[in-house]
């Protein structure tokens, strides 16, 4: 009866439009009366979530990418993957994809990626004769490259909901090649569509136009070398880091770049904040509500079903990336994370999968969600910004969808894509 409870208030408030980490802390604590444990105990659950000094990082990191956001480092992004791409059939695709794959690497966060190159791209490729539906799916889903290319503010929330024992440095590395993977499986899809619309290209500028936006865009790739660098390397904690990061994104920005300002920093301020105070009441929420599954025994519940179905692993991780695509398509990643981790990783290291590549590979399907209705974030930021109907976006999304796909599927069945570099650096 709990766990009918917790489960049924938990959906119930969802349902009806209650914020999901509201929607877990009244569930939890209605379940915790339900059981006559002392109120104390809900609110020390939830406190305990979030006094984990790791969890600093999360803020750094968020500031970091927002000061990137607004201080100009998108356009000169843009401009580097212009000159290298941008001379290939349907060129201002590869160019959204593969400055996706470097903003996302620097701020994290695919909302951030769509709002900043966005914006940019957007108009720029319906300007040059590309479909608006075209623009706005390329831009949606090369941007969920930001939650798997490191620094990723939610591979610390999923090491944090693994229990704290995981490398963030092997995570960091883990994200590397499936995030490069998963561009380049878009790439090829755009490109494919392109040539059938027969959408243009650009011409080649030359290598000193190469080396001169190169040269531009340096300053802003240090951010993400002082980030996964400084933890890589050991000089920094994943804390420390983001803090060097921040102070390091305010100085190229304000004082290097003089690109942002004082509104500008304001903004960044403002919605580092929101974004901040947002994740750390989901993680005290989810805190409880994780205690209370466990105590449920859900974990062991749900392994068994899944078994009762297939004793085999390949079908069992099939049926895992089904159900958190699925999650995904109706909840907010951050939430999933922690809902989810302590929910599959145990069936998931059970078949023998290692828990980064496990960790990767739910980024990677969560992500996905972002750019999925009814929830879809990134979609709907994305129709946004590019003032293209939903309606018009979903029906074409589809050969991009089946790239992200192909390049999850790899993640999931080939340890090797996320293991290989943590294994060769020693992450």
């Amino acid at each position: 009866m709990g766990l009918a409870i917790l489960l049924g208030l938990f959906f119930t408030g969802v349902l009806i439009g209650i914020p999901v980490a509201f929607a877990m802390a009244i569930s939890a604590v209605a379940a915790f009366v339900y059981e006559g444990f002392p109120m104390l105990i809900a609110f020390q659950r939830i406190t305990s979530g979030v006094t984990i000094f790791s969890l600093l990082a999360i803020p750094f990191f968020i500031f970091a990418g927002e000061l990137m956001l607004h201080g100009g480092i998108a356009r000169r992004l843009v401009r580097f993957a212009s000159t290298l791409v941008g001379h290939v059939r349907g060129g201002l695709a590869s160019v959204n994809i593969f400055s996706s794959m470097l903003f996302g690497g620097i701020s994290g966060s695919a909302v951030a990626d769509i709002s900043a190159l966005g914006s940019l791209m957007i108009p720029v490729m319906k300007e040059k004769g590309y479909r608006g539906d075209y623009a706005v799916n390329v831009t949606v889903t090369s941007s969920i490259a930001g939650v798997v290319i490191p620094p990723s503010h939610n591979m610390i929330i999923y090491a944090i909901a693994a229990g704290g024992g995981l490398s963030i440095s092997s995570l960091f590395l883990a994200g590397v090649v499936p995030g490069f993977l998963m561009c380049v499986c878009l790439a090829i899809a755009a490109y494919i569509i392109a040539v059938r619309h027969g959408y243009p290209s650009e011409s080649f500028p030359g290598m000193r136009e190469v080396m001169v936006s190169a040269a531009a865009a340096l300053p802003g790739f240090v951010t993400a070398v002082i980030i996964v660098g400084g933890v890589l390397s050991g000089v920094f904690t994943v804390t420390e880091s983001g803090a060097f990061g921040a102070i390091y994104a305010l100085v190229l920005t304000g004082l290097v770049y003089r690109s942002l300002s004082w509104q500008a920093f304001k903004l960044a301020v403002v919605t580092s904040v929101r974004t901040t105070a947002m994740v750390m009441i989901l993680i005290g929420a989810a805190n409880a509500f994780g205690y209370l599954l466990a105590l449920y025994d859900v974990p062991e519940l749900l392994a068994t079903a899944l078994t009762t179905i297939s004793d085999n692993p390949l079908v069992i991780i099939l049926m895992i990336n089904l159900i958190l695509l699925a999650l995904g398509m109706i909840m907010d990643m951050a939430a999933l994370i922690l809902i989810c981790t302590p929910i599959f990783l145990p069936i998931a290291t059970g078949l023998g999968m290692d828990p980064i590549q496990f960790g990767i590979m739910l980024l990677m399907n969560l992500g996905l969600g972002l750019c999925t209705p009814p929830v879809g974030t990134c979609l709907f930021v994305g129709c946004a910004v590019g003032k293209v109907p939903i309606e018009d976006a979903i029906r074409t999304i589809w050969p991009f969808y089946i790239a992200m796909l192909a390049a999850l599927l790899l993640v999931a069945y080939v340890p090797a894509v996320s293991l290989w570099l943590p294994g060769v650096l020693g992450g």
